[in-house]
């Protein structure tokens, strides 16, 4: 049989009568089969005849066959997708050349992901076409939200206006691009029902500045509020389009796009407008720090509509002025910022700090520069002694090229019209929103490996996400080249702390009373995770676990949970692992309820009652209330069996011991409900099937609309968990504000 007439829109399973041309045709059926079926594949093994030297024989697997063959004293050991799978299909050549499927096996030991096969290596290349996000986007689009448009009352900002003519500046669009700014509007609406846009006309009824957020931008900031940074580089920098962005940063380290904006200038009124509509597309809801350039007018709008708002500005705003506002300095630049790197980045106390600058302002004669004075009034906006009490998640950096808002940088040049950034814009919701769910995807099939034994590191890698957690496993390496040395015993130990591997020195204080403890090297404001200073210090002072309030939420795999991880992880990891008991038994269900309709629409009303019966539990608890008799009833007799499962040690059943249908269900069984069993050399270890669970159950959690009690569709275990987070949190608007939903 000729494996193209095997492969069309539906792909058959592999059988003893199918007959291919070549052992390489054979592999590329099988791979065409895997990607329907949803898992990535490999050449497990071929042999050549040793008279003629041709092949013969060829093995073909899933990518999690077999066990990961790793010493555990490995140097920089690799992730591993290994879990013992034993899915493959076996060929062989006949004496007349052709090839046939010698054994096939079907059955996987984990979760088959048909809509997220074109991420599996072997699957990227193979069908361009397939592989292109725009034309899986467009297959796939599903409205999640709903659109609004609005026309902003401005009263409220007619105080901002000082200037008579700030009322008839307008946006400078070349013709036709407003028509196109419109369409693009529209089409989103159709698209995406809750995409947001506002307009601001001036009084010549002529359009003055504009501003849109998508529903992913909406549902972005549900999640991560925390730290948003305010763009105005390619505004400021005299771009062709005045672009200004707001952006924010997920859990996996990746930019979020929270809205964009067209703005006629940099007026008061402006940034005022801008930020009042900003904030009713978001539900009224504040960020705790807001990034932005050093500017009065923006600064007067953060004061006026952010007032609870941390408002900073970026490191590399500021010292990329440095240049521009003190040239004069000429031969004295380099020794200038020598100086000035000791003072902002040196400086451990508020005290010591002003020290410094005053000495620094004075050594270079600039106490009469308007700008070196202005820097020093707003020291509390943006000198890292003074951020002892916030974290920006990487959006403040030294340099605009390290910073996340660099990577919308190739999407927008210069001489990048509207008409280009219209087309564009689409390409940067779509990149933005496949590297996620890449992320995502990666976080369920791979498990990062430990490096050390230090103690930080396993409490850490099923918490955090796989790119905080290797940034954060630089950094418990990098405590082993530190050295440190008490420099008092108060209640606040203060430690100097020796780096090698950078040859600088740090002071770390440390308060075991309140487990407080900060570096001079700033890392957890500025990155949002304990640095090796830390480390070592808290080691040497016989902690062996990161304290819960230097555990960032954000950044870890319970980053959209509704529910704070408070502040034990022991309660976090066992919240997943029930998670994920269920997950195994809802397998179960799954396989048994499905043989029939009569069985399913039993299934169906099992899982519908007993999901009222714990949504009633789990309000009656956080209500502080006494559950009903019931519930007690039904919670004291499961108990029991929860127990006996994790304390047992499972053996996952031998598929050859079992025969007929029933056999092979059980034996499914015993993979879904036990624990995966442990080889002789891996006794103690946590299996690579349990580690990838943990993290997916993480973001699985809830799965319950907040508003409508509905409950949403998935899948249990080993779905990229960007794919059911589509439920947006409720629009909400001020009602000073005339909002027309377009039906």
């Amino acid at each position: 049989m000729d494996s193209s007439a095997v492969v069309g829109s539906t792909i058959s399973e592999p059988h003893n009568d199918m007959e291919f041309e070549s052992h390489e045709a054979a592999y590329a059926f099988y791979k065409e089969y895997a990607k329907s079926a949803g898992f990535g594949t490999a050449k497990l093994s071929s042999r050549r005849s040793r008279a003629s030297k041709e092949f013969i024989d060829a093995k073909f697997s899933c990518i999690r066959y077999g066990n990961k063959q790793q010493s555990d004293d490995a140097i920089n050991p690799r992730p591993s997708p290994k879990i013992g799978c034993k899915a493959s299909m076996h060929v062989k050549r006949r004496l007349d050349g052709k090839w046939y499927v010698y054994s096939f096996v079907k059955e996987h030991n984990h979760e088959l992901l048909p809509a997220q096969a074109h991420f599996f290596r072997s699957h990227r290349s193979s069908d361009p076409l397939s592989n292109d996000v725009r034309m899986r986007r467009r297959k796939n689009s599903n409205a999640v939200s709903k659109l609004f448009t609005a026309n902003q009352n401005v009263d409220c900002l007619e105080n901002f206006v000082k200037h008579q003519h700030d009322k008839g500046r307008s946006l400078v669009l070349e013709a036709g691009h407003a028509h196109l700014l419109l369409e693009l509007f529209m089409h989103m609406q159709e698209e995406n029902p809750k995409f947001f846009y506002a307009v601001d006309l001036n009084e010549e009824h002529r359009l003055r500045n504009v501003f849109w957020v998508d529903a992913k931008g909406l549902e972005d900031f549900t999640y991560f509020s925390d730290v948003v940074s305010f763009d105005t580089t390619y505004f400021t920098s005299k771009y062709k389009i005045p672009l200004v962005l707001f952006i924010g940063v997920n859990h996996h380290i990746q930019p979020t796009l929270l809205g964009c904006a067209l703005i006629a200038d940099e007026t008061i009124y402006t940034f005022a407008w801008l930020l009042q509509t900003w904030l009713i597309a978001m539900g009224e809801r504040t960020p705790q720090v807001f990034l932005t350039d050093q500017n009065e007018a923006i600064k007067a709008a953060v004061a006026a509509f952010l007032p609870g708002t941390r408002h900073c500005f970026c490191l590399w705003h500021i010292l990329e002025k440095i240049p521009k506002q003190l040239e004069f300095l000429g031969a004295w630049h380099d020794s200038f910022l020598e100086k000035f790197n000791n003072c902002i980045y040196k400086s451990c106390t508020e005290e010591q700090f002003d020290k410094r600058w005053w000495e620094l302002v004075d050594d270079f004669n600039l106490r009469d520069v308007e700008w070196v004075q202005s820097l020093y009034d707003d020291r509390t906006c943006w000198v890292p002694t003074f951020m002892k009490d916030i974290s920006f998640a990487g959006l403040s950096t030294s340099s605009r090229s390290e910073s996340l808002n660099s990577l919308f940088d190739k999407y927008i040049q210069v001489d990048t019209s509207l008409r280009d950034f219209i087309e564009q814009y689409r390409v940067i919701l779509e990149d933005r929103h496949e590297e996620e769910a890449k992320a995502n995807f990666d976080a369920w099939h791979e498990t990062p490996d430990l490096k050390s034994p230090s103690p930080f590191e396993k409490q850490m890698l099923l918490v955090y996400t796989h790119e905080i957690f290797r940034k954060f496993q630089v950094e418990v390496l990098g405590a082993a080249a530190c050295h440190l040395k008490k420099e008092n015993d108060c209640m606040t130990t203060t430690y100097t702390v020796k780096d090698f591997e950078n040859n600088q020195t740090y002071m770390v204080e440390w308060n075991t009373s309140t487990s407080n403890i900060c570096c001079s090297c700033h890392l957890f404001e500025y990155k949002g995770y304990l640095c090796r200073h830390a480390i070592v210090v808290l080691q040497m002072s016989g902690v062996f676990s990161i304290p819960p309030k230097y555990i960032l939420q954000r950044w870890t795999n319970a980053a959209m949970s509704r529910h704070p991880i408070g502040g034990k992880m022991e309660e976090v990891q066992s919240k997943v692992r029930r998670f994920n008991d269920l997950c195994r038994r809802a397998i179960i269900l799954g396989e048994e309820g499905s043989l029939s309709q009569e069985s399913y629409y039993m299934a169906l009303g099992a899982i519908s009652e007993a999901l009222k019966q714990c949504a009633n539990l789990n309000s009656s608890v956080e209500n502080g209330m006494r559950p009903d008799a019931s519930s007690t009833h039904v919670v004291c007799n499961v108990e029991k069996e929860y127990q006996s499962i994790i304390t047992s040690n499972n053996k996952i059943p031998d598929p050859k011991l079992n025969t007929g249908k029933k056999a092979v269900r059980t034996g499914m069984a015993g993979r879904s409900l036990g624990s995966v069993e442990n080889s002789e050399g891996n006794k103690g270890k946590v299996s690579q099937v349990e580690e990838g669970m943990v993290k997916d159950g993480f973001q699985q959690m809830e799965l319950i609309d907040s508003r409508s009690q509905s409950v949403m569709p998935m899948q249990f275990h080993g779905v990229v968990p960007a794919l059911f987070h589509n439920i947006s949190s409720p629009f909400h608007t001020a009602p000073s504000t005339h909002l027309h939903e377009n039906r």
